[in-house]
């Protein structure tokens, strides 16, 4: 039976101060542990998983026994952030990646200023795996990449994708060639434009859109023309248009 004292030391990592307290998050649902168990970058802290998945991943599960502990349905769901658990849950610790100059000189990386929306995130970092983006950079205001609702919306991008936490425009600053694109409502049509790699590609704000500081820094500003009556689009959904353009480009 699991103690009162794990149960709240595993809840807390919903909390961001205490994620990087204990330089761990948590992982849930069956596939992204799956996937978890198979990767070395993240150590593995804690398996908690129904003795039904135990049993039927008992080769994934092998190397780490040290770390795993049968749980029932009811003791997973008083773990569990979802409001529909799933059959097993993983309390991972930090990684620690290396410097981020790799590939930035040769491919499109996509830099975010301030995205607040937890799914928004998650799903630009899927898009990035899906169109095989090897980082992305985050400002300071951006949603913590290891909060919950991220690590559910990404569907297991989170581990092949680093997240950089750094200030935008000493990025810039530090790769003078490479072309700022940016995502704004008054830019020229994308469809029209030429879009060159490397390069970065900004994307602002949900609600306010990029910064002016950050804009006075763009090289190219693009705008996804509007044809209907929609007040915006999405911050994911407009990454997704954009870097598939980048990659036909």
């Amino acid at each position: 039976m699991l103690s009162k004292a794990k149960i709240r030391q595993v809840q807390r990592l919903s909390q961001k101060k205490q994620r990087y307290r204990e330089g761990a998050f948590v992982v849930e649902g069956d596939k992204m542990v799956q996937e978890l168990l198979q990767q070395q970058q993240f150590p593995l802290q804690a398996l908690f998983a129904t003795t039904d998945w135990l049993s039927e991943h008992a080769a994934a599960v092998a190397p780490h026994m040290a770390q795993t502990i049968a749980v029932t349905p009811r003791e997973l769901q008083q773990l569990s952030m979802l409001k529909t658990p799933h059959q097993a849950l993983a309390v991972v610790g930090l990684p620690h990646y290396t410097p981020f100059t790799n590939n930035i000189q040769t491919t499109l990386h996509l830099v975010l200023e301030n995205i607040q929306d937890p799914g928004n995130l998650g799903t630009i970092l899927r898009i990035a795996d899906w169109f095989g983006l090897p980082q992305i950079f985050c400002s300071k205001g951006c949603v913590d990449v290891y909060n919950p609702k991220v690590i559910q919306a990404s569907m297991g991008s989170f581990l092949r994708v680093p997240a950089h936490y750094t200030p935008l425009p000493a990025l810039f600053e530090r790769y003078p060639d490479v072309p700022v694109y940016g995502a704004v409502l008054d830019g020229e049509n994308v469809y029209q434009a030429d879009l060159q790699q490397p390069a970065f590609l900004v994307i602002g704000n949900e609600g306010k859109g990029l910064s002016e500081d950050l804009r006075h820094r763009l090289t190219h500003r693009l705008t996804i023309p509007k044809q209907g009556q929609a007040e915006s689009l999405n911050a994911g959904v407009a990454t997704g248009i954009l870097c598939a353009l980048f990659a036909q480009g």
